[in-house]
């Protein structure tokens, strides 16, 4: 047990010294729109708040570690689907009474919530219209604390082919990140996004590029063969030099910048696989 507990404190010393270390190298890189300019990216508009779940600021803390867990973000989704008025038994799908009594209690304490009538609850902040704004801000949270990252989540740019909003662009150590990011569940996802998704990193040229669904379900089921299709088709002389590579359980690669990734597990450390696959794609991630 000694033994035990001299490894993880080594293991914090050092994800503590990598994040010293990242946050030194990106005080010495160019900010992250420097590096977009450099492309031909301006940014037009980010980080809209009107969908925006957030708590004051005294609240943040607290309320993005307990985002991180999956069963709360589920949880979550409910009191916005029903956030003019809902009862515990409308929001207890994905955890016990007893937890999501809990997360309730958590939600009036940080004023995301009111009581209303007897036994009724609603959201303080409506309408919104989903979950979507509040999971990127949680991602970007992530880079920017867990990775010493610099961040920023809702972006738009004036280009004249390729629309959309990029969900989250980050600076990794001096090179550019860019994140679709998903709230759907598999059977909800459908081709046009992907094609969409790639027709970004095609334009935006990032040197990692993931997509990332919020999800504890298989992504080899439909979501890896949806861009084996989407490849197949804009690719058809390539088929045979486009494999997609599975990481490790559902975190797949694919010609050795793009990523597909859930969030089994957690979410941090799936993405510090994908860093560690990028930075060291010969080496095992284990």
């Amino acid at each position: 047990m000694p033994e035990d507990n001299n490894n993880n404190e080594e293991i914090q010393r050092l994800q503590t010294e990598v994040k010293r270390l990242r946050q030194r190298l990106s005080d010495l890189t160019s900010p992250l729109d420097v590096l977009l300019r450099h492309r031909g990216f301006r940014i037009y508009r980010k980080e809209p708040s009107d969908d925006l779940v957030l708590p004051p600021e005294k609240f943040l803390g607290s309320f993005y570690e307990i985002l991180k867990k999956y069963s709360f973000r589920l949880f979550l989704r409910d009191v916005i689907k029903h956030q003019d008025f809902f009862v515990k038994e409308q929001v207890e799908r994905y955890a016990t009474a007893d937890v999501t009594g809990n997360y309730i209690d958590f939600l009036l304490s940080i004023m995301l919530i009111e009581p209303v009538q007897s036994k009724g609850f609603r959201l303080i902040k409506r309408p919104v219209k989903s979950f979507g704004a509040t999971l990127e801000w949680l991602l970007c949270e992530i880079f920017k604390r867990e990775f010493a990252s610099e961040a920023t989540w809702g972006v738009k740019f004036k280009r004249p082919k390729v629309g959309g909003d990029y969900d989250l662009i980050s600076k990794i150590d001096g090179l550019i990140l860019y994140m679709e990011i998903k709230s759907s569940p598999p059977k909800q996802i459908y081709a046009n996004e992907i094609a969409a998704f790639l027709d970004r990193v095609s334009d935006l040229s990032p040197d990692i590029a993931v997509f990332f669904m919020d999800t504890e379900l298989r992504m080899k089921d439909k979501i890896v063969p949806m861009f084996e299709d989407e490849l197949k088709r804009r690719y058809p002389d390539r088929e045979n030099l486009l494999p997609f590579v599975r990481i490790e359980k559902e975190l797949f690669q694919i010609l050795e910048r793009i990523f597909i990734i859930n969030a089994k597990d957690s979410i941090r450390n799936n993405i510090e696989r994908v860093l560690i696959r990028y930075f060291r794609p010969d080496k095992s991630i284990l």
